[in-house]
């Protein structure tokens, strides 16, 4: 990449993720309906020294009735639909406060108490609702255990064209994933791949999902699809690291999500994102054991695939199969992963820390090699450090015909934890280095 080019490219990335941090701040507004305080506590005028008190009485009566006070939102109780928490199956409870709240003109707080386990069925919490909405879960939710009862279905709790909603509590939503585990087709390959997400939220815009344990989900334990404006901050996700299929967070054709402060400890990508995602910032993730954080897979079966504006910072990576990765299909595929940045990422003993695999390939039969790829470009790297649990420690395995194009490493450092140093691998890839960069691509 010529010189005056990558400045330019600098430049843009800098350009870019500002706008994509302002964008996470600005969304911090509208989740914090519940906490507002009035504005009269915080009105000042110029006019009124604080002595004044017949004019700042007028001028408060004035604002009130312009402004006057807005109901409380209406508490609603699971435990007031009928709710037992005793073992048996509290679903229909669930569904008729859930009803309840989502007709609520005001608002509502629909309220899962503390120090109970409600155990549920697959369930569809259906939107648009009449106001904003707080699913307030302090104790415990649990999957259902037997698998006759979820059919067809693809999900178990699943948030559908909800808009203005906020999961939060400190509570759990367990899985119950061990039997699902054990007749995954990762596990025994004569078995049909059954997909039970955990939670899903579906077509839901302005949505924030904070303080929430996740745990041993029968599959992916959060996905966001098709959603807009997403804020998930302060979370934990954990199952085991033997647990197939588990992935942490995925990510698919949404648009602006902030993931924030969150750990997760499992036996898939802690993070996947995957097409029709763009503008997605990823900060103080911390990820182990599991594969690590991923782009893709995209272009499976020659599919079309799109994804652009992704930031992973202030992150830390240990003991996972995989670090920063992105990975599309060996077998063909079309569109473009672009305009991403890792950076101010702590790697410890991790294998492959820095992956980029055009030639991804997860099943028993070879892939056949086509001449299409999903084309991936403009990619960052900068202030990555750790050790490597391989002797690889850089990998770009890009493909012959479409080869990736302006990657750039800079101030990279990836020892390995043996006494062998690392090496880096590139092929078809155009890349450039800034600074310290260690494991070097001498062959490319």
């Amino acid at each position: 990449m010529p010189m005056g080019k990558e400045h330019l490219f600098c430049r843009h990335y800098l350009l870019l993720f500002s706008f994509l941090i302002i964008m996470c701040l600005l969304q911090s507004g509208f989740g914090s309906y519940q906490d507002e305080q009035s504005p009269v506590n915080d009105y000042h005028h110029p006019q009124y020294q604080p002595h004044d008190h017949k004019g700042l009485v007028m001028v408060m009566r004035r604002f009130s009735r312009a402004h006057p006070p807005q109901p409380s939102p209406r508490i609603v109780n699971v435990d007031r639909y009928g709710a037992k928490a005793n073992g048996r199956d509290d679903s229909q409870a669930f569904k008729k406060a859930w009803r309840a709240a989502c007709l609520a003109s005001n608002g509502a707080v629909l309220v899962v108490p503390r120090n109970k386990i409600y155990h549920l069925k697959p369930l569809i919490f259906s939107g648009p609702c009449k106001s904003t909405l707080t699913f307030k879960i302090y104790g415990t939710i649990k999957a259902w255990v037997k698998q006759s009862e979820y059919r067809e279905r693809r999900h178990w709790l699943r948030f559908d064209n909800v808009h203005n909603l906020r999961v939060t509590g400190g509570g759990i939503i367990n899985g119950n994933g061990r039997k699902w585990w054990l007749n995954s087709c990762k596990i025994n390959k004569k078995l049909v791949c059954l997909i039970k997400n955990a939670v899903t939220f579906y077509e839901c815009s302005n949505l924030i999902v904070s303080n929430i344990w996740f745990q041993n989900s029968q599959k992916m334990h959060i996905s966001f699809q098709s959603c807009l404006y997403v804020k998930a901050l302060n979370l934990v996700v954990t199952a085991p690291e033997n647990s197939p299929n588990t992935d942490g967070i995925h990510v698919t054709g949404t648009r602006n999500i902030c993931l924030i402060r969150t750990g997760i400890e499992l036996g898939d990508d802690c993070i996947s994102i995957v097409s029709g995602s763009k503008n997605v910032r990823a900060t103080g993730i911390t990820c182990g054991p599991g594969h690590g954080i991923s782009i893709g897979s995209l272009g499976a079966d020659n599919s079309e695939a799109y994804v652009s504006n992704v930031e992973v910072t202030n992150s830390k990576l240990t003991g996972t199969t995989n670090g920063v990765r992105i990975k599309t299909w060996q077998q063909g595929g079309s569109g473009f992963a672009k305009n991403i940045i890792f950076h101010n990422i702590e790697m410890k003993n991790v294998t492959n820390p820095i992956i980029i695999d055009q030639n991804y390939c997860d099943q028993d039969d070879p892939c056949p090699q086509q001449a299409s790829a999903v084309k991936v470009s403009n990619v960052l790297y900068r202030n990555i450090k750790g050790t490597s649990a391989s002797k690889v420690a850089i990998n770009f395995d890009c493909s012959e015909t479409v080869p990736c194009q302006g990657i750039l490493l800079q101030d990279v450092a990836i020892a390995s934890k043996h006494e062998e140093p690392t090496k880096a691998s590139c092929a078809n890839v155009i890349l450039d280095t800034r600074g310290d960069v260690f494991p070097y691509c001498f062959n490319n």
